[in-house]
């Protein structure tokens, strides 16, 4: 199990490799959006705000109203963030939960192609 403090500084990388991504900003260019994701085995929740593409905002609990959520176990999420983890196929197996749109759906797959694939 990871810590809310594990979860928080992967996070903070994947927050930093995602606006560090040329292709995956321009890709999201004018996609913004409100993502809660939440640890099923403990309370950790973050909310992180998406504005043209870019996270500008990250914080602690679940804040506001979500237009995606995103629910993994504190290890899967923290190893997701760290790119340790190729979050496809949790998803597939249902270990990792994603509820909304099925443009956002999409998206967060987009990301993930190239976020961790690339």
């Amino acid at each position: 199990m990871a810590t809310t403090e594990e979860i928080r500084a992967g996070l903070g990388d994947y927050r930093q490799r995602c606006n560090d991504n040329a292709r995956l900003r321009k890709m999201l260019r004018s996609w913004s959006r409100v993502v809660h994701f939440t640890a099923t085995d403990t309370t950790a929740a973050f909310t992180v705000h998406i504005d043209l593409g870019e996270i500008t905002d990250v914080q602690e609990g679940a804040q506001g109203s979500p237009d995606l959520v995103i629910s993994a176990t504190s290890e899967d999420l923290t190893d997701m963030f760290w790119g340790d983890l190729n979050p496809a196929q949790k998803y597939l197996t249902g270990e990792i939960a994603v509820k909304g749109s099925a443009e956002d759906v999409m998206r967060v797959d987009a990301m993930a192609s190239l976020i961790w694939v690339s």
